[in-house]
């Protein structure tokens, strides 16, 4: 028998009286999950009456649901419990659509490798949705053992990850898994987010001490690397910590991030909260503005405040598309307008 409670389920979270036994979802395979419960490894289909026709919400990997078990075939999945943590993604095309990715975790495990796919601006939007997801992100910097120095890189990272613990890890040498083990603890979820051939399956290899997922070669030309991860899998490591391992997500569609760009972006916020002497403010070339002071004076880089207004414009698109277009169409003129501005005066600082 399997003691849930290693697996994070606390009796205090069945807040009513349910027809089954908890399990929590490991694997999903198109229209079947995997998971586990007190009889251990199962599988299972949903109710269709309770998550097609009540509007139950349908479980991903790291969800505790509630099943009637079956022991001679797939077990029914009858109800998803509340969420501590939830982490999306708007699914691309002509109509978004939100995509469940990992649920009740813990920690981020933010991974960029230091290499050539080392992306900055990929990680802003990253850190935005984590800090959405109601967890506490960390930056894992891969491959240490490839790069030379990457102080810089480190910097870089810290300036827009402001209190958050940037680590340089390597799954060769073991660099860093001393540091990162400190997130991972008995009954305490990590979920592995980064884009393909950043290491996250030889990361999960080396905290687990076996091979837990096959590893592929990275592009020589472009330091990047195939999808070695096919589906998202919830891992037991051998010290009782749980790891959500993700296929590699190059392209994140923003969804509602209202409270993650706050955190995400917390040094502009800062200085909007300062306030503008127009409350109706543009932040372009109007005098008084409160941003247009802190880039002037180096206290907000120019490319930091582009990409905030970049990821909340795109947030903004999954709620209205045609006013997201119009709203655009002018921010393009006014930014225009305001670079022009800038040069005037003695160009942008970075």
């Amino acid at each position: 028998m399997i003691d849930m409670k290693n697996y994070g389920w606390q009796p205090s979270m069945l807040q009513e009286d349910v027809d089954g036994i908890p399990a929590r979802i490991t694997a999903v395979h198109r229209e079947r999950y995997e998971l586990v419960c007190s009889h251990g490894t199962i599988f299972g289909k949903l109710k269709t009456a309770v998550y097609y026709g009540q509007g139950e919400d349908f479980p991903t990997v790291g969800d505790f649901v509630f099943v009637r078990y079956g022991a001679s075939g797939d077990s029914l999945i009858i109800k998803t419990f509340p969420r501590k943590s939830f982490f999306s993604r708007r699914e691309p095309g002509p109509i978004p659509r939100d995509q469940a990715v990992a649920a009740n975790f813990d920690t981020v495990f933010l991974m960029t490798s230091l290499n050539r796919d080392f992306n900055v601006g990929r990680l802003e939007r990253y850190l935005t949705l984590a800090w959405q997801s109601n967890a506490t992100p960390v930056v894992i910097l891969t491959k240490a053992d490839l790069a030379d120095e990457y102080e810089a890189q480190i910097q870089a990272v810290q300036e827009i990850a402001v209190g958050i613990d940037v680590i340089a890890v390597s799954a060769v040498t073991g660099q860093g898994l001393g540091i990162i083990s400190n997130y991972l603890q008995p009954q305490k979820t990590v979920v592995f987010l980064g884009s393909s051939g950043v290491g996250k399956s030889s990361l999960l290899n080396a905290l687990a001490g076996e091979k837990l997922m096959d590893i592929k070669a990275i592009r020589e030309n472009d330091s990047r690397g195939r999808h070695t991860t096919t589906h998202r899998q919830l891992f037991m490591l051998p010290y009782g910590a749980m790891v959500i391992d993700t296929p590699g997500m190059r392209e994140l569609g923003m969804w509602d991030v209202s409270s993650g760009l706050g955190e995400a972006f917390s040094d502009v916020k800062e200085v909007l909260s300062r306030g503008c002497k127009f409350t109706d403010c543009h932040h372009q070339t109007e005098p008084g503005c409160a941003v247009k002071s802190a880039i002037e004076n180096g206290e907000l880089s120019a490319d930091r405040w582009q990409s905030y207004l970049k990821l909340k414009h795109e947030a903004k698109y999954t709620d209205d598309k045609i006013g997201f277009m119009r709203e655009r169409q002018q921010w393009h003129k006014s930014l225009a307008k305001w670079s022009k501005q800038q040069k005037k005066n003695g160009g942008i600082k970075k």
